[in-house]
């Protein structure tokens, strides 16, 4: 229980040594849970991303090949992250086709009605106050922009005793797909959709900022 707690924590906000380790193993195996949620999307060419919790940067990297005539962002309040990531995507940087920040969820530092689509994965059940946090990524998003929250951890699904686990040592948010959609719904997104992957334990949340 020591080291899952500590795991926990790293994945929570990498820090030290270990935690670089943590940020770089994120690339790999967040990569086929964010394929397949992003495969749920129309992804144009410039659209203006925010990608929220970028660890590693992969998901950054991913997104910005697609948006080639666009930008995408990425944040993350560790500081560890946001070294790896910019590391990651440092080619992209200097295109200033990408830009890695660090900053908190709660407090995005960006300007309202910014963003085509804002993604997170394997993040949304760390979030301080989600509900809140939620509406601070809506003040971000253009009019009809769009949100998907990715995870590989959901009540009710194939894994949930694993997962009780989990969510009781890193102290997380721990949602049925119900109750996701209900989030969404009360927050204000539109055209909400929650997909689920059994047998590989993920879940995906999409939501529409209203026009």
């Amino acid at each position: 229980m020591g080291f899952m707690s500590k795991m926990l924590r790293q994945c929570r906000k990498p820090s030290g040594l270990f935690g670089r380790m943590v940020a770089r193993g994120m690339n790999a195996s967040h990569s086929k849970l964010i394929n397949w949620g992003l495969g749920y999307i129309a992804i144009k060419p410039d659209m203006i991303i925010l990608d929220i919790g970028c660890g590693g940067g992969s998901t950054v990297n991913k997104l910005a090949k697609i948006v080639t005539k666009g930008k995408v962002y990425g944040i993350d309040y560790s500081e560890e992250s946001v070294r790896i990531s910019r590391k990651t995507n440092k080619d992209m940087i200097t295109k200033d086709r990408v830009k890695i920040q660090h900053g908190s969820v709660s407090n995005l530092p960006y300007n309202e009605n910014m963003f085509d689509l804002v993604t997170a994965a394997e993040t949304h059940y760390f979030w301080p106050k989600l509900t809140t946090d939620l509406k601070e990524v809506m003040r971000v998003q253009k009019p009809g922009g769009m949100l998907i929250v990715m995870g590989g951890e959901y009540k009710g699904g194939k894994y949930d005793v694993r997962n009780e686990k989990w969510v009781e040592l890193g102290n997380m948010s721990y949602h049925t797909p119900q109750e996701l959609r209900e989030l969404f719904l009360g927050v204000g997104f539109r055209e909400v959709e929650v997909h689920e992957e059994y047998e590989e334990g993920w879940i995906c949340a999409i939501g529409k900022k209203p026009m």
